[in-house]
């Protein structure tokens, strides 16, 4: 049996589209059709039913579906099992992240990761949580980072570590050691877009403490926010360490306030499927190097 036709299949049914499949593994939506077709013809029955204009598969094609995710599993076991001393096949990942993580941890990760791994390959799409949360359901990235979990059938969500929020301001237009809500309500505050964690986190700050809400401005990008601020425009709400990394080329640094902002939590998301071995192995790595950056250094 093919397993490249099985593979194509189970692709398929996964992400009930063939044009996703056919993005997933690089090949065209008629390459794709005519694997299942051969599939189809050795195993002697219909998979799909193409009487319909949607995607349905068949009771047999349901069946098969839990074969077809069997036989890529235990492909890659004997793969793994069977290597020897060949030569490791490059961890090839399309990963996705918010800002936040960016400029936080991203980096530092990724670098151990390349020391690692060093034929890590990686695929690495920024964008806003339900973008990425949308692609990771659809097949089109293997991992995401991001404030919210992806939901659909065949995901699989693990929360990260919070990540801890501060204001932040600019240093010689910001001296206070100390500011109450009162005072910085007086600024214009910058945080990221509309409905997001930190936005509403920030407006519900201020309703609970009773005190006037301030002009808060909307904005999806960091390094615009942290410009806006080296700029004089206002005060912006970004993750602590992000500021901190930031405040070392430029004019920024965290103010402290007298109530701390709501704390942001980063779910990873990556689809169970017979690649996700791989996926959690390097979801792990990223868990623990997040710990270990988290801890305070000795001085």
């Amino acid at each position: 049996m093919n397993l490249r036709f099985v593979e194509a299949y189970y692709w398929a049914v996964s992400l009930n589209s063939v044009t996703r499949a056919a993005e997933k593994l690089h090949i065209t939506q008629s390459a794709l059709s005519s694997r299942i077709a051969g599939l189809e013809a050795e195993l002697g029955a219909a998979l799909l039913d193409r009487r319909s204009r949607q995607f349905r598969v068949t009771a047999a094609g349901l069946r098969f579906h839990a074969f077809a995710q069997q036989l890529l599993t235990l492909q890659r076991q004997i793969k793994s099992e069977m290597g020897g001393d060949a030569p490791a096949a490059p961890v090839q990942l399309r990963i996705g992240a918010i800002e936040s993580v960016v400029h936080s941890w991203l980096t530092g990760w990724l670098q151990q990761m390349r020391r690692s791994h060093p034929d890590f390959q990686l695929d690495l799409t920024v964008e806003m949580t339900p973008v990425l949360t949308d692609q990771v359901a659809r097949g089109s990235l293997d991992l995401v980072f991001a404030a919210l979990p992806a939901g659909g059938a065949g995901m699989r969500v693990r929360p990260l570590p919070d990540m801890e929020m501060s204001f932040v301001g600019h240093r010689a237009l910001h001296t206070r050691r100390r500011y109450t809500l009162d005072e910085l309500a007086g600024f214009d505050l910058m945080t990221f877009q509309r409905g997001s964690q930190p936005h509403v986190a920030l407006l519900e700050l201020f309703r609970r403490a009773g005190t006037a809400l301030p002009r808060v401005h909307s904005i999806s990008s960091i390094s615009a926010m942290s410009q806006l601020v080296e700029g004089g425009f206002g005060i912006a709400t970004l993750p602590r360490a992000a500021a901190e990394r930031l405040a070392r080329h430029l004019p920024l640094k965290t103010l402290r306030c007298d109530t701390g902002l709501t704390p942001l939590t980063i779910y990873a998301s990556f689809r169970d499927d017979p690649g996700s071995v791989v996926v959690q192995s390097v979801l792990d790595a990223a868990v623990a190097y997040v710990g270990t950056d988290r801890k305070p250094s000795k001085k």
